[in-house]
């Protein structure tokens, strides 16, 4: 792996970044800078590996903008104070998580890679989900897919090792994001069961969008797909899918934290996850020179 990693970002001051708000949850401003010489496929030079992590960054723009909405529209009801300023540390992160992955999609699709068609895509779906969807809906759906990011960010925490192969370069983008979705895996499920709280409605949202999530990514995968040097490299798909279901199975080791989704008395904070997110700092800053920076 290239350890030139210092090439990925320009970071804009050397001090420590100021509090947004008073909790924990705090937004980190990277400015990721992306080297012209990381190679198109930058994950273990496999298409799939790269296109599957592609496509889901295709949708973490639009996507963080309508989990904002979705808890910014009951962020004025909100009585709890400590509530109210994790909300705004949450609504700081995500913004950040979109711009920086605008960043990495644009340098994808100067690779030859059409993000902007997925993204286009994403767009105008959740234009039509904030249409036809109430408030209440779109803030289940957001807690929804904030147990998926969470668990997937957790996935990379505990196992780094998930990383074999990446170009040191793009690491710490992943780490990064991963660390933040996990500090704020419980703000959108707080909010939810503040204003909302019901139970049906929030197990009916994530079976449906349990559907969603996987064929969409699928569905997006394909979209990059088509743009690859060797559409039809099965090798790397079926190393791929043993990668992801077969050995190690990434997302076999999910299915009990998915569940757990279901249960009535369910809490994303029933987890302590915070050593592994001071390890996935500590990791960052040695990674990007960047001390008490990312604490």
């Amino acid at each position: 792996m290239n350890a030139n990693v210092t090439a990925v970002a320009a970071p804009v001051t050397r001090q420590p970044q100021k509090k947004t708000n008073k909790s924990d949850i705090q937004p980190r401003k990277m400015d990721f800078e992306f080297d012209p010489s990381i190679p198109r496929y930058w994950f273990d030079n496999d298409q799939f590996k790269t296109m599957l992590l592609t496509a889901l960054s295709c949708t973490f723009p639009e996507g963080e903008r309508f989990f904002v909405r979705s808890v910014r529209h009951f962020q004025k009801k909100l009585t709890d104070p400590l509530l109210r300023e994790q909300v705004k540390g949450f609504i700081g992160q995500e913004a950040h998580h979109g711009n920086e992955h605008d960043a990495f999609n644009a340098f994808m699709e100067s690779k030859g890679v059409s993000t902007s068609k997925v993204d286009a895509f994403v767009r105008d779906g959740l234009k039509f989900m904030a249409k036809w969807l109430s408030p209440e809906r779109q803030l289940a759906k957001t807690c929804a897919l904030e147990h998926f990011t969470a668990m997937l960010a957790e996935m990379i925490l505990e196992h780094p090792e998930i990383f074999d192969g990446m170009d040191e370069r793009m690491v710490p983008l992943w780490l990064w994001h991963a660390v933040e979705e996990s500090e704020h895996k419980s703000v959108a499920f707080d909010v939810y069961q503040d204003q909302v709280g019901s139970y049906w409605m929030r197990t009916s949202e994530m079976a449906l969008t349990t559907v969603e999530f996987i064929g969409f990514t699928i569905f997006h995968y394909n979209q990059l797909r088509a743009e690859m040097d060797d559409s039809t490299d099965w090798k790397s798909v079926g190393q791929g899918m043993n990668w992801l279901l077969g050995k190690p199975g990434w997302l076999r080791k999910l299915g009990k934290s998915y569940l757990s989704y279901y249960k009535r008395d369910f809490h994303p904070s029933k987890r302590d996850s915070g050593y592994l997110r001071q390890q996935g700092l500590d990791k960052l800053s040695r990674l990007m020179k960047r001390p008490q920076l990312l604490s």
